[in-house]
């Protein structure tokens, strides 16, 4: 560029178009067109209605004398489309060729298509015999073999219909009752249901399932049965085999013993007598051999929880046996009776053991299930997050429980707790009816009746005693309720006390003997008090003077006739024995003199006198009581 030069601005033409020129004179431009919508455009351009074959021809034609004009001239094409156009029109030209040929092909009417003949190979009808033949043997002799089997099979079913049973069948059934698994060709099951309550227990607890083979004469021959109505019983077709260490009869055994008893009289694993346990089926052996694994899970967690347990006495576990006290002299014996199979097939029959108590057996059996149930929630749960809170902590929040009551919520007992204390019940409960019984019937007046509610629980019962007389229930009778917990006693009277009582059984006795008395005096208040005789002082705890009483405490009362003229001093101690005197009024040793002027002094009462009661009539105390105020009363009269 020269120094002179002048430089010239270049301005872009426009590209875009304009679509407004508003009055101010601002251009408001169209938005150009994207790639899409300018290829659009452009195919709006192309005429497709002319390609048949003579606008062919002429396109042709004045493409091939454009191709010559352009390669003279320099020029640019006209129409930017002409390749693809050009491209499209060959391709239509194609398929049109294609069409008539398969036109031509599919009517036959103009070519036959022939497949090319082959050279034809040479015959030898010998050989094509000979390999028929072969093949058909071939074919025969896996038809014949497999009719054989068949026949074979259906023979087999036919004989162990009335013997054997289905193999298939009854490993079905088996499969509904328990786990089966196929390690290395072989089933396998498993029985340790209850392994998950929380023991250490060591036995596997699985089980080998095999196929019955026995011998042709066998399954020919009715199975030998000893029961004659079990003549038509179908033979196993399932072999079964458990451990060594869960075969024979196994059960949880729980009594009490003094002591005075010896501790470890019974050994439970020494061989008495031996028997022999007949064979039996599948399901009979597996239900056996899961109670032999339940028991000893069983005996495992007890065993575990009296080693953890702090007691005032500590719980003994010796062998089989686990020893708890639960009162003085009395303790709760748990032990394991195990009955093990030997080589020979025959079972260890363990030494007699005292009678032992089936409810707390069936106890401990509801425990160990309920504890299973609580550890194995059921199915979806987590496998491994932890489980939300209980229903009814959950509930704490709209019930406004307070701290107690969630430590209540948080404090459990143990297996072996509970059965100890549903055993310290039965044998409060038992003492008691023993003494209530002895009671009833040693005394005949007055009469003692015991009703026991139903409503009671393992660790709760409710008695009601009532004491009365013969003929004048109506009058009084004394009412007296008697819980009984696990360790005390908690009796209410008639008047509202409430007395706790010990597991002593002489307490008991001395409180009943105290109500005994406590009724015959009061019964005969109110006799008096219907007859128009006074009650002039009582009491119901003489433990003092010459009639001090071993159990119990005595009651006295002294009633006064209507007019004041007769006195009556009753005294009635534990043994029933009644003393009652009379005195009467004025004294007639009293003498008037210089020192006593005044006659009030007449009045005072002169001694007692003891009556004869067991000469008096009547057939019990209140009669007889009725009777004596009656002759005074009217003797008075007269």
């Amino acid at each position: 560029m020269s120094a002179n030069s002048t430089s010239i601005a270049m301005e872009a033409p426009v590209e875009m178009q304009i679509q407004e020129i508003a009055f101010d004179g601002q251009e408001t431009y169209a938005p150009s067109l994207s790639m899409s919508e300018n290829l659009t455009k452009l195919a709006q351009k192309i005429d497709f209605a002319k390609c048949g074959p003579e606008e062919v021809n002429k396109e042709i034609t004045e493409i091939n004398r454009n191709e010559d004009e352009a390669e003279q001239s320099t020029a640019p094409p006209i129409w930017p489309w002409d390749s693809v156009r050009n491209k499209l029109r060959n391709a239509l030209t194609e398929v049109s060729v294609l069409a008539d040929l398969l036109t031509i092909a599919k009517g036959k009417k103009y070519v036959v298509l022939d497949p090319v003949p082959h050279d034809p190979p040479e015959l030898k009808p010998m050989v094509m015999v000979y390999a028929r033949k072969k093949s058909f043997a071939g074919a025969a002799s896996v038809l014949l073999s497999g009719a054989e089997r068949l026949k074979n099979s259906l023979a087999e079913a036919q004989k162990n219909r009335t013997t054997t049973a289905d193999f298939h069948i009854e490993l079905l059934r088996l499969r509904q009752n328990f786990r089966l698994k196929k390690v290395n060709n072989t089933i396998i099951g498993d029985l340790s249901y209850f392994r998950s309550s929380g023991s250490k227990h060591i036995h596997s607890g699985t089980f080998e399932v095999t196929k019955s083979e026995e011998e042709p004469d066998k399954l020919l021959s009715p199975p030998c049965s000893p029961n004659p109505n079990s003549a038509n019983k179908l033979t196993s077709a399932l072999r079964v085999t458990v451990p060594g260490e869960l075969q024979g009869i196994a059960s949880i055994k729980v009594y009490f013993q003094k002591d005075q008893d010896s501790l470890y009289s019974s050994n439970l694993n020494t061989p008495d007598t031996a028997f022999s346990i007949p064979e039996i089926d599948w399901q009979r052996k597996l239900e056996v051999a899961q109670n032999v694994l339940f028991c000893k899970e069983m005996f495992n967690q007890l065993a575990k929880e009296a080693v953890q347990l702090q007691s005032p006495i500590p719980h003994v576990v010796v062998g089989n046996q686990i020893i708890a006290s639960i009162f003085p002299g009395v303790q709760l014996v748990i032990c394991l009776s195990h009955m093990e199979m030997s080589t020979d097939g025959k079972a260890s029959l363990p030494p007699p053991i005292p009678r032992h108590d089936q409810v707390l057996e069936h106890t401990l059996h509801q425990l160990l299930r309920e504890l299973h149930e609580k550890k194995n929630y059921p199915l979806p749960h987590p496998a491994s997050a932890p489980l939300g809170p209980s229903r009814k902590r959950s509930c704490a929040g709209p019930y406004a429980m307070d701290r107690e009551e969630f430590v209540e919520m948080t404090e459990s007992q143990t297996m072996l707790e509970q059965v100890i204390q549903q055993a310290q019940h039965t044998q409060l409960r038992d003492r008691t009816l023993c003494i209530l019984d002895k009671l009833a019937t040693q005394y005949k007046d007055p009469l003692i009746s015991v009703h026991w509610l139903w409503l009671n629980s393992p660790t709760y019962a409710c008695i009601k005693v009532t004491i009365f007389a013969q003929g004048y229930d109506e009058i009084y009778r004394n009412l007296v309720i008697i819980h009984v917990y696990d360790t005390y006693l908690k009796c209410i009277s008639r008047d509202g006390k409430v007395v706790h009582l010990s597991y002593e059984s002489m307490e008991l006795k001395n409180y009943i003997l105290c109500q005994i008395c406590r009724h015959q005096i009061m019964a005969v208040q109110y006799l008096a008090k219907s007859m128009g005789w006074q009650c002039v002082a009582n009491s119901f705890n003489l433990g003092s003077g010459t009639l001090i009483e071993t159990f119990g405490n005595a009651s006295s009362c002294i009633l006064v006739s209507p007019v004041g003229d007769r006195l009556i001093s009753i005294h009635c101690d534990q043994n029933s024995r009644v003393q009652v005197s009379v005195a009467q009024t004025p004294r007639k040793d009293f003498f008037p003199g210089q020192l006593v002027k005044e006659r009030k002094w007449e009045n005072l009462g002169n001694s007692f006198k003891e009556v004869q009661w067991e000469k008096m009539i009547g057939k019990n105390f209140l009669s007889k009581m009725e009777l004596l105020m009656t002759s005074l009363t009217s003797s008075w009269m007269q």
